[in-house]
């Protein structure tokens, strides 16, 4: 080995630092664990330096530059290992992320949901992404990552962690949907309420050093089955909400019209007739003569008395004030014989008279007087007077 190849390889011994090729990941183990004296140790400022020995934690150093000397830092005393005469450090070194860790991506089928809305059993995909951040990199390594090298790959450093964060997930779909009776249909446009609710219920992961912070972009989709199954099962109830709405307004049109006559009806009988008995008669002949005006339903005369009949007879029982002073009805000409039931036994004022029926004539008049006198019924004098009566009339 030439002077030079000495001289860089004591270089990169005496120069510790995270490689750019490890910048991303959360957790990155220094491979070597000798580590000469007045090395300078820089760290990042998204990072700190955590050292172990014999498989205890011993210290921590911040974010810059650190020359490695138990004179600055006194906890390097001890990691000497005094069997190289004091001039080297045993001890494993880590870089933890302090900083939030994005873009960390979480996702797949929920597990199989009846829609609260639709009644219909699908299964919801969700994808998306999270951040955390580690609060206690000591604990973080201790009790999660490991004293050992990791991978190379985040995603399989924190495969736990996003498995307990996905079923996190899959409760606060459920709880929403159930708690807000909204569709699955709907949650796409509920991606901020969510998020808070998710970040809300996410995991405690105090135990092992970090927190989720926040979500990012995420997205719930169905299978092409499960989209068409809830799409028609929302069509069909659109169908039976619109039924229901045109049900409901035509009610309120026809509640409308029964309010609006019932405050005219009122507004006449106050104005016009004085109570409701006046104006209920008033009504009733009104009714009776748009019959007569229309001709009745094919009654001729007949049926057009009949009709001013029972509209006189309606206003006459309505108005007892009327009916108490004895007015007269009307009778329909047809229905004024003499012996009708209802008829009155002399016309009203104006209305033709009917002949008066045949009596007996006077020999048969003067016979039943003389046998009204056979029978003892009359005497000889009622006899003679009541005949000389009859035979005035010739």
């Amino acid at each position: 080995m030439g002077i030079f190849d000495f001289v860089k390889s004591g270089v990169r011994e005496m120069m510790i630092a995270r490689p750019d090729a490890a910048k991303h990941l959360i957790v990155y183990k220094h491979p070597d664990q000798n580590v000469p004296f007045w090395s300078q140790l820089t760290v990042d400022s998204d990072e700190c330096a955590l050292f172990f020995k014999d498989g205890r934690y011993v210290g921590y150093l911040p974010t810059g530059r650190h020359t490695l000397q138990t004179q600055n830092i006194p906890f390097l005393n001890n990691l000497v290992n005094k069997f190289t005469g004091g001039d080297v450090f045993i001890a494993e070194i880590f870089f933890v992320k302090t900083q939030p860790v994005r873009g960390v991506p979480f996702g797949g089928p929920l597990e199989s949901m009846e829609d609260p809305i639709l009644y219909e059993f699908v299964t919801p995909r969700i994808f998306g992404e999270f951040s955390l951040v580690v609060v206690d990199p000591v604990r973080f390594v201790v009790g999660y990552h490991g004293q050992c090298g990791g991978s190379g790959d985040n995603d399989v450093v924190l495969s736990w962690i996003k498995g307990k964060f996905f079923m996190s997930v899959k409760t606060v779909i459920g709880q929403v949907c159930a708690q807000q009776q909204k569709s699955l249909l709907n949650l796409g446009g509920m991606s901020m309420e969510l998020g808070a609710r998710i970040v809300q219920s996410a995991p405690n992961l105090e135990e092992i050093g970090c927190k989720i912070l926040e979500i990012g972009n995420f997205n719930i989709n169905f299978s092409a089955e499960d989209q068409k199954l809830l799409r028609e099962a929302n069509k069909a109830r659109g169908e039976a909400r619109r039924g229901i709405g045109v049900a409901q307004d035509t009610a309120r049109a026809k509640q409308f019209e029964l309010d609006q006559r019932f405050q005219q009806d009122a507004r006449y009988v106050q104005q016009l007739a004085g109570n409701w008995q006046n104006y209920a008669a008033g009504q009733a002949m009104m009714g009776a003569g748009q019959g007569m005006a229309q001709g009745g339903d094919g009654g001729g005369v007949a049926g057009l008395g009949a009709q001013v009949a029972i509209g006189a007879g309606l206003a006459q029982a309505m108005n007892p004030a009327h009916a108490a002073q004895g007015q007269p009805q009307f009778v329909p000409p047809h229905m004024q014989q003499q012996g009708y039931p209802g008829a009155p036994q002399q016309g009203y004022a104006g209305a033709p008279q009917a002949a008066p029926a045949a009596g007996p004539s006077i020999e048969q008049r003067l016979e039943r007087l003389a046998d009204l006198k056979n029978k003892g019924l009359i005497t000889d004098e009622e006899f003679q007077a009541r005949k000389a009566k009859i035979l005035e009339e010739i």
